[in-house]
């Protein structure tokens, strides 16, 4: 099993930030957007933790018009970008951009009907500080959907997924893709975490050929 090689948490050079922003995440993020509409009531209040430069809460908010995202990072030039795109999206009475660590949040205990957070954990050297905090914010019987990459077994499959991107990413866009496959969790390591938290009535999956979800659906 090929070992875990952390990448830095925060990615806040305005480079990186618009690099990130200009990489094709339209059908990942739709998907993730259509699962999270899915999961939680027609009126409710979420967050959206490591929402880099929010293209999520923008898809979600197209077609959820009464929800009230809190659209949280630790990185000030995605936010940056996202409040560009935000306000372009005429979504900022919807939309709350906000510089919060995800380890430590300023919400009140079992404040949000859901919380969700596409490719964070990655980011996070422990992500155990993160899965307390947002069972913690979250209502009892809120809703969860966390999705993020899945680390291969090998190098080689490794090198195999970065190659089959092709030349759709220039060369910096294509390393940050090598880094997060590395700095990723297994689907093992994963179930082992939501067991010491206490989070035992989700559903945890591989859910594509490289990513894993954690899902809970609002009760």
């Amino acid at each position: 099993m090929m070992q875990r090689i952390l990448e830095p948490e925060v990615m806040d050079s305005p480079e990186e930030a618009n690099d990130y922003d200009a990489m094709d995440f339209t059908e990942i993020n739709t998907a993730f957007a259509k699962a999270a509409i899915a999961l939680a009531p027609t009126k409710a209040t979420i967050l959206d933790a490591g929402t880099g430069t929010a293209r999520i809460p923008i898809l979600i908010c197209q077609h959820r018009p009464h929800w009230q995202i809190s659209a949280i990072d630790l990185a000030q030039s995605m936010l940056k970008v996202g409040q560009r795109n935000v306000e372009q999206a005429h979504l900022e009475k919807q939309i709350s951009l906000e510089f919060v660590d995800a380890k430590q949040m300023p919400y009140p205990d079992s404040y949000f009907d859901g919380v969700i957070s596409n490719s964070l954990l990655h980011h996070l050297s422990d992500p155990l500080p993160f899965l307390y905090e947002f069972k913690r914010v979250l209502k009892p019987n809120g809703a969860i959907l966390i999705r993020d990459l899945l680390r291969p077994p090998t190098e080689e499959i490794l090198n195999q997924m970065v190659e089959a991107i092709g030349a759709t990413y220039n060369t910096r866009q294509t390393q940050l893709f090598r880094d997060s496959l590395h700095a990723a969790f297994t689907l093992e390591e994963i179930a082992q975490m939501l067991q010491i938290v206490g989070l035992n009535d989700v559903k945890v999956y591989q859910s594509s050929d490289r990513h894993w979800t954690i899902e809970r659906a609002w009760r």
